[in-house]
């Protein structure tokens, strides 16, 4: 069993090393380019292995020394044209998957991706966004016994919902609509992994009365085939995008994925948020939990079994931030690196420690927990045909099914049913 293990940040508050490293960032999003604090020039290892003698090429004949040059060159020419070939023909977010960094080489887990922010989110390597459909009314009368009137005042959670077609994205959306209704003054922002619009998932959204925005936005074709593959991220960015055409600088953003399961009192809590607040999330990997250590009602370091290098170990569900704070970084972004969507994210809004809001009573309790669903295939079952038309309700009921995803029926496949 794994001992309790966390990463504390050098410096817990406000410090001059700690200004000095957001200065360094900001530097490095102007500049497109930053060696990691502390590191070397990088070496050229040819140099490092003939340094100690740099008269030794000298004793050779100048005719062999020319012949090798001109072998050389050919070999040279041809890397040089496909080292340029691969950076200009990979964008940002594929050098950044490949682990290439953001300027087509290195790999510095700490820094890449921090440049060429500004405009990403419209100009990503094969992204498409879509609006499907959009209910901007909140049809409720009541949540929670008491008239939409009295949450008026209320700042708006901009509530995002990344999704991918599968068995359980109908009843898990479905599920998870039926606590968003008990939440006032909510934007349910539903991005779909699919090429094009899902209209039964229009019209099922329509049905809850939330408002809400449902958008067509899959994964870039050149990401679907990595493993592990950056899901999620093309929703998020796409979500991002919106907020961010739309100018909106009041409210709460908040990223909960439709697996997860959420305590009312989460929103409540949200809804405090000046900057950036964090709270614990349950069902987290190898300790069962993620989440901030805090002392004195002030985070100071980060308990997660998965640190990685990640200067943010936090899950996606466990922080939200003020849309107008958010409104000061114009490079606000979350690439496709599968692990450090987060990190990467709090970066980009120049996110600092001492300005963490610690929620769930001082990050003493768990207001929203990871749970997932055991995903299966579609089932096919084979019924007579005597029962898929109007002479029993099994035809109309797997027709349903089979919109959403959940199963199907045959006369001729799948597995035999009887009666």
């Amino acid at each position: 069993m794994p001992s309790a293990y966390y990463a504390p940040l050098d410096q817990p508050l406000t410090s001059t090393d700690d200004d000095e490293e957001e200065a360094n960032i900001e530097r490095h999003q102007q500049q497109h380019q930053r060696r990691p604090k502390g590191a070397a020039a990088p070496s050229i290892p040819f140099l490092e292995a003939h340094h100690h003698s740099p008269m030794a090429h000298l004793r050779v004949a100048s005719g062999v020394v020319g012949g090798r040059r001109r072998c050389l060159l050919p070999l040279v020419g041809a890397l040089l044209f496909l080292i340029a070939f691969c950076y200009f023909t990979f964008g940002v977010d594929t050098r950044l998957a490949l682990g290439l960094g953001g300027v087509g080489g290195g790999s510095d887990d700490s820094d890449d991706g921090m440049h060429s922010l500004d405009g990403i989110l419209s100009r990503a390597l094969n992204e498409t966004l879509h609006l499907c459909s959009e209910g901007l009314f909140d049809q409720r009368l009541y949540v929670q016994d008491k008239p939409m009137e009295e949450y008026g005042n209320l700042p708006i959670i901009y509530f995002v919902t990344p999704t991918y077609p599968r068995r359980e994205q109908i009843p898990e959306l479905t599920r998870l609509a039926h606590t968003l209704l008990h939440v006032p003054r909510l934007h349910w922002l539903v991005a779909n992994d699919q090429e094009g619009c899902n209209v039964f998932m229009d019209l099922m959204l329509k049905g809850f009365g939330i408002p809400y925005t449902h958008l067509a936005s899959p994964m870039p074709s050149n990401f679907r085939k990595a493993k592990p593959a950056p899901r999620g991220v093309a929703n998020r960015r796409a979500a991002l995008q919106w907020l961010r055409q739309r100018n909106l600088t009041n409210g709460i953003l908040y990223f909960g994925d439709d697996d997860n399961t959420y305590d009312l009192r989460l929103f409540s809590e949200i809804r405090q948020t000046q900057r950036v607040s964090m709270f614990p999330v349950g069902f987290i990997a190898d300790y069962g939990v993620s989440g901030p250590v805090v002392r004195k009602g002030k985070v100071v370091a980060f308990l997660d079994s998965w640190l990685a290098g990640r200067r943010w170990p936090v899950d996606m569900a466990g922080f939200a931030v003020n849309l107008q704070y958010m409104a000061q970084f114009p490079n606000v972004n979350m690439p496709y690196k599968p692990g450090f969507e987060e990190d990467r994210f709090l970066r980009s809004i120049g996110l600092r420690l001492d300005q963490i809001e610690p929620r769930g009573n001082n990050c003493t309790e768990i207001l929203v927990w990871h749970t997932q669903t055991k995903s299966k295939k579609a089932a096919v079952v084979r019924l007579e045909s005597e029962y898929l038309d109007g002479r029993s309700n099994l035809g109309a009921l797997f027709r349903s099914l089979k919109i959403m995803g959940v199963a199907s029926a045959s006369d001729t496949e799948g597995m035999c049913n009887t009666f």
